[in-house]
């Protein structure tokens, strides 16, 4: 689907400038507990599904969309694992800081597929076999699938760089 209707607007206004936008990830396993991964169009990078919140949106409606959008995928959110902000620079030089939050999500049908231009492939990997991710990804990926039920936040100070990355 790529950017939305709201944000390429906004764009339209700021041009490249700093953009602070909400957004939620999906961390969702299969039967064989393998993770969900995209390739993601825009650098080529894997990542857990993600995607922006829209104006009166719910997160857990978020997600749920996003997954359907970006990979065909029916998932649930049981649980809110991860909440951070971290900085992207796209290819195009448009520059967002992003509110995410991270859900660990339950499948519930469908086969994985690209379904949307923001991704070039889907696949499942077995945890201990990752492509490599960026630090956001594997923030996300260890949050949902750690111990803790409740959800992880950097903490108070903390201060996050694109070099981070």
């Amino acid at each position: 689907m790529g950017a939305s209707e709201y944000i390429l607007r906004i764009r339209e206004h700021v041009g490249h400038s700093l953009l602070w936008l909400p957004s939620v990830s999906a961390v969702v396993r299969n039967d064989a507990g393998e993770l969900l991964l995209g390739k993601r169009a825009d650098d080529g990078r894997w990542s857990v599904v993600s995607g922006v919140v829209e104006p009166g949106e719910q997160p857990a409606t978020a997600v749920v969309r996003e997954v359907r959008e970006e990979t065909g995928l029916h998932v649930e959110p049981v649980r809110l694992s991860s909440v951070l902000t971290h900085p992207h620079t796209y290819p195009n030089g448009d520059r967002c800081e992003y509110l995410n939050l991270g859900f660990e999500c339950r499948l519930l049908t469908g086969t994985a597929r690209v379904n949307d231009d923001e991704l070039v492939s889907v696949e499942w990997f077995p945890p201990h076999r990752l492509p490599e991710l960026d630090r956001h990804a594997r923030l996300v990926l260890a949050y949902a699938l750690g111990a803790e039920q409740a959800a992880w936040f950097l903490p108070a100070g903390t201060v996050w760089t694109e070099s981070d990355d």
